[in-house]
């Protein structure tokens, strides 16, 4: 079979070409440390990296998102554990207030400790994180969530809380009409009232002896002062309409005793005066942490008030602090619960994108190993080839002749 010399050239042409693409590809894939460089090197692969891919950016977007969550909670956990520690002060506060030798004078000195407290409160509530959003806005407020009116602190945010863009449902905000507006009344079932009383007595918070018999009504308790006997009547009424609910109920009174009604009891102190009345209502959740200060503030300034009013004041406003502080620890707790279910949102995510990264790795990347030896076999056969062409190259007449 005749070769014809043009033939012979370029047929090693061909393959001198060839080899060099081949040693080019694998230059460039051992050069990046990936397999699949296109789609068509390996349609499959290529599929199993790019889902890969995504799911590795959707861990990391919401990984973002966490992270967001994690800070907002850390500053609203840590804005919390202040206000719980500016509550306990004022706790003590209302305990020294209820010294029988403090004068007047000493009392408004602790009134104006108390309003401190109460103006701290206030700029706690209305705290920013680094971004400029409201810690305790809730689903948000076109300014400070917070406002100070002459009838007390107003809420003007939406109630509840923001969610993060993320796969868990992880909140960005706290809801501060829950937080700070909403403790319980009383003791969180009943609340004791001293209405209209002219005489020398108080009334306590109260307690429930019976939860099975609590019916949830209002009892109107009056006393009566005659031939220097003092009775108590207290009335059931419908909360609602105050229609009365059954028959009275009468007793002697005596001073700091118990005196029992439908599962609940309580104690009035001191020395009634005639017609003097006190009331029980049903708890609701509407005793905020402003209004709490705000009434024992007003107690204790009054310079004219009466050892029993001192008494009375005193024993309101640690309930009331009670209520609110109790409130205050209670989201405390849940927004700790809530760091820690964050910690094991991003315990799981980190897992997603670590096995998704590995999937995309096993999908694409190179056996640099085998990639070396695959380009050393190649390198060699590149030189062999341009070995023969340089053979060939010099295969004519005039240099067999010369």
């Amino acid at each position: 079979m005749r070769i014809a010399t043009a033939s012979a050239y370029q047929a090693a042409i061909q393959n001198l070409q060839d080899r060099q693409l081949d040693l080019t590809d694998a230059q460039v894939r051992l050069t990046s440390g990936k397999r699949v460089l296109r789609a068509s090197d390996d349609p499959t692969a290529a599929a199993r990296a790019e889902r890969a891919l995504a799911t590795t950016e959707r861990a990391t977007v919401s990984q973002r998102a966490v992270e967001s969550s994690r800070t907002a909670m850390t500053l609203a956990e840590s804005a919390l554990g202040d206000a719980v520690g500016l509550l306990q002060a004022a706790r003590e506060s209302l305990v020294a207030a209820g010294n029988g030798t403090y004068t007047a004078a000493e009392r408004q000195g602790l009134a104006q400790q108390l309003q401190q407290y109460r103006d701290q409160l206030l700029s706690i509530a209305n705290r920013q994180d680094g971004a400029g959003n409201y810690l305790f806005a809730g689903q948000g407020a076109a300014g400070a969530p917070f406002i100070n009116t002459p009838g007390g602190v107003q809420f003007t945010g939406i109630g509840g809380a923001v969610s993060v863009a993320s796969g868990e449902v992880l909140p960005a905000t706290v809801d501060g009409q829950m937080t700070w507006m909403s403790a319980g009344t009383g003791n969180g079932v009943f609340e004791t009232q001293r209405t209209a009383v002219s005489g020398a007595a108080w009334i306590d918070s109260g307690r429930v002896t019976d939860p099975a018999q609590v019916q949830g009504l209002r009892y109107d308790v009056t006393f009566s002062v005659a031939a220097g006997v003092t009775t108590y009547s207290v009335q059931p009424r419908d909360p609602g309409t105050g229609t009365p609910v059954g028959g009275a109920i009468t007793g002697p009174y005596t001073s700091g005793a118990a005196i029992a009604i439908d599962g609940i009891s309580f104690n009035i102190s001191g020395t009634p005066a005639d017609g003097d009345e006190f009331r029980i209502l049903p708890s609701e959740p509407s005793l905020s942490v402003f209004e709490a200060l705000d009434r024992a503030i007003a107690g204790l300034r009054n310079g004219n008030a009466i050892p029993a009013e001192v008494v009375q004041t005193t024993t309101d406003g640690l309930r009331n602090v009670d209520s609110v502080l109790g409130r205050l620890q209670s989201v405390r707790s849940a927004v700790g619960d809530t760091l820690n279910r964050i910690d094991g949102v991003e315990d799981r995510l980190s897992s997603i994108k670590l096995a998704a990264q590995v999937d995309r790795s096993n999908a694409e990347d190179l056996d640099m190993v085998q990639a070396i030896s695959d380009f050393q076999n190649k390198q060699t056969g590149y030189d062999a080839v341009l070995k023969t062409y340089g053979t060939v190259q010099r295969m004519s007449l005039f240099q067999y002749l010369g």
